[in-house]
């Protein structure tokens, strides 16, 4: 059976919700940009920050709600107990 690493196990909870938090709040503050920078820029730049103020909630949604997959392989329940034998007790 192959072993597992701690590295290969998924973020916790805690870990997992905070990252999404940041990400909601770091979109969530461009769009707070967008609105200001709507009230001073013309032409092209108004569409552009208008754009970015109406379709960055939708995005901010989603990329905050993808789970993301652990980096290692998943961990799986064994199956079997393995006993370890000390081969040094067995010479003696």
């Amino acid at each position: 059976m192959k072993q597992q690493s701690i590295t290969s196990l998924p973020a916790s909870p805690e870990v997992e919700r905070r990252n999404r938090m940041i990400k909601y709040s770091i979109a969530m503050g461009i769009r707070i940009v967008c609105i200001v920078l709507m009230l001073f820029v013309q032409g092209w730049w108004l569409l552009l920050c208008a754009i970015g103020a109406i379709v960055l909630p939708y995005f901010a949604v989603v990329v905050a709600n993808v789970q993301v997959a652990p980096r290692g392989a998943e961990v799986l329940r064994p199956g079997t107990v393995a006993t370890f034998r000390n081969t040094d007790d067995e010479v003696r």
